[in-house]
């Protein structure tokens, strides 16, 4: 599989499908992360002298595949910073699940702690102290097999955020050993997957719909038509 596949460029901005697996910036495991590919790619591809520029926008935990945004120009990436940051974006996030969530759709809200020494998220159903409120609504697809398929639009952008939520009502993400799921999945990979962005243009100012195909692998196969639902 190769490590992302390009959606969408133009002068400001580079979309692409980012495998699991692949970091999408630089860590202490000093693993090659997606902005140097990136960057690798851009230099390549116009024969550019010297450096050249690609800002990480936001992120997609390592396991995770799907759309990840990136920066040409600091034009865009001050622009599209200040999007997220706004949250005038709309994501979209396709998982599956062993576990029937408690209802067909719903919002959820949770105060989300980090344990840096773990790199975990816990979820609490009250205020914590140093918890950030976290925001998703979710809804069932449909089921295919042994496993449902959500529908989750993150409404804050916290780490982990998704995985922790849905762990928290018993429905951890299929290969998500970290958030209680039984089984790892080959690869370390889980089954969730950036499937689109909306959002405006921060330069040209206009809408912009973005969306990356499912990993070519047999289980997300099974699920591939429930996209049409969305």
């Amino acid at each position: 599989m190769k490590p992302f596949e390009v959606l969408y460029e133009d002068n400001h901005l580079i979309a692409v499908n980012k495998a699991p697996g692949i970091l999408v910036q630089g860590d202490k495991t000093g693993d090659e992360p997606l902005s140097e590919l990136v960057k690798k790619y851009l230099k390549d591809k116009y024969n550019k002298p010297g450096n050249v520029f690609c800002g990480v926008i936001h992120r997609l935990d390592r396991p995770v595949s799907g759309l990840v945004v990136l920066a040409k120009t600091s034009k865009g990436l001050e622009r599209m910073n200040g999007i997220f940051q706004n949250k005038k974006v709309k994501k979209t996030y396709v998982a599956l699940v062993k576990e029937k969530p408690p209802q067909d759709e719903a919002r959820l809200t949770h105060w989300l702690v980090k344990d840096h020494f773990k790199n975990t998220t816990r979820a609490y159903e009250n205020g914590k102290k140093g918890g950030k409120l976290a925001d998703l609504s979710y809804r069932i697809l449909g089921k295919v097999h042994k496993y449902y398929m959500l529908e989750v639009n993150p409404i804050s952008g916290r780490p982990h955020q998704i995985r922790a939520q849905l762990a928290k009502i018993g429905c951890p993400i299929k290969g998500d050993i970290k958030y209680g799921y039984p089984e790892k999945n080959k690869g370390g990979s889980i089954h969730l997957h950036a499937f689109q962005l909306e959002f405006e243009h921060p330069v040209k100012k206009e809408p912009i719909r973005l969306s990356a195909s499912l990993p070519k692998e047999q289980t997300w196969n099974d699920y591939k038509h429930l996209l049409d639902e969305i």
